[in-house]
């Protein structure tokens, strides 16, 4: 019987409602049910509300036949002093008009953002443009820098001669 009135309240709220609201419109119309069978229920029956906001963007698809660049750190973020190890990502945000893509990079001994760039769109100049800022605002001796990467092939690529220039181990 509790199975039959847990099937038509959630039918007539259009299929939308969870637990928490599935059970007080049980308990508003005089059904006395302990939460947790109200959620075993709807377990049995394959019953659940939507979820809202839960979007998922896909931000790099790595290319698995690429050559990717050996790990120069071993996953081991430690430096002894700034501009010795970067590493940069890419992150997306939700905004009221859509995706916002923003691309950084971070000195790991003084854990500060020293290059960044953000768009309306993921392309290779993001992640680029961040790392041109980053070059361009902080002094960089030959030989002394390491960039690290998970996706270096979308931070690197277009910019290995210029890297290479100024004496980044990538």
């Amino acid at each position: 019987m509790l199975k039959i009135e847990i099937s038509r309240i959630h039918k007539e709220n259009y299929a939308v409602y969870g637990l928490r609201k599935l059970w007080a419109a049980l308990k508003r119309e005089g059904i006395d049910i302990a939460r947790c069978t109200t959620e075993r229920l709807m377990a049995e029956l394959g019953i659940s509300g939507v979820r809202r906001g839960k979007t998922y963007v896909v931000t790099t698809i790595a290319n698995e036949l690429a050559e990717r660049p050996k790990d120069l750190v071993n996953r081991r973020f430690i430096s002894n002093g700034p501009n010795h190890l970067w590493v940069a990502d890419i992150t997306y945000v939700k905004t009221k008009i859509g995706w916002a893509y923003v691309a950084f990079i971070t000195d790991v001994f003084s854990r500060t953002i020293v290059g960044w760039k953000v768009s309306a769109s993921l392309k290779s100049d993001l992640a680029t443009d961040a790392l041109d800022m980053a070059t361009y605002q902080r002094v960089v001796r030959p030989g002394e820098l390491t960039h690290h990467s998970d996706y270096a092939e979308v931070f690197i690529k277009p910019r290995n001669q210029s890297l290479a220039s100024v004496g980044v181990a990538y």
